[in-house]
């Protein structure tokens, strides 16, 4: 049977959503995933760390991620008009950091394939879902790029790489307890 513990005391007041440390503290209680997202554009191979990624749809078959508004590689990934997200793997903080920051040639890190025109794969990634452009459009400080999947796939042994209260975290590896599992009957409204 499912027990829960008594909830936490709430610490502080409630923040005003116009404070931005208090607005990143909260929402940092959500845990992301940790991806790269890359195309091939004629200059040659470009990427980007991000961490909002989530499906939109199954049918037809969208997901999207976040990207700095003012950033260029998510510029010249929608001018590509297709991208790959690479889901990246607990052991690959090292890539995720060398496609955060301003790093000239960002795939000197890690290994990656990617045959003619198509956007590159990241190896030993977790999981990678090959889309083409289906939208983008401002998000506040962001831009938003929608993608049509048109291939995916995953390597099941490895274990994403999560981003947590402003870290670079593991899953638990003590989380292999079994918890029953109920039907989302609210997922199908």
């Amino acid at each position: 049977m499912f027990t829960s513990a008594p909830a936490p005391a709430v610490t502080g007041l409630p923040a005003a959503t116009d404070d931005p440390a208090a607005f990143r503290r909260v929402l940092g209680q959500v845990p992301t995933s940790v991806c790269v997202v890359t195309a091939m554009t004629p200059n040659g191979p470009v990427g980007v760390t991000v961490g909002s990624f989530t499906s939109v749809s199954l049918d037809p078959p969208l997901v999207v991620f976040y990207a700095g508004r003012n950033s260029a590689s998510a510029g010249a990934i929608v001018a590509a008009g297709h991208f790959c997200v690479n889901v990246l793997a607990e052991d690959q903080q090292e890539v995720c950091s060398a496609f955060a920051g301003p790093a000239a040639d960002r795939f000197a890190t890690g290994d990656w394939d990617g045959a003619a025109g198509t956007p590159p794969r990241l190896g030993g990634a977790a999981a990678w879902v090959a889309c083409d452009v289906e939208d983008s459009f401002p998000a506040g400080d962001h831009l938003a790029v929608m993608g049509r999947v048109r291939s995916l796939a995953s390597a099941d042994a490895r274990k994403p790489l999560i981003f947590h209260r402003g870290r670079l975290v593991r899953l638990d590896r003590a989380c292999g307890v079994h918890a029953p599992t109920h039907p989302f009957g609210w997922w199908d409204i």
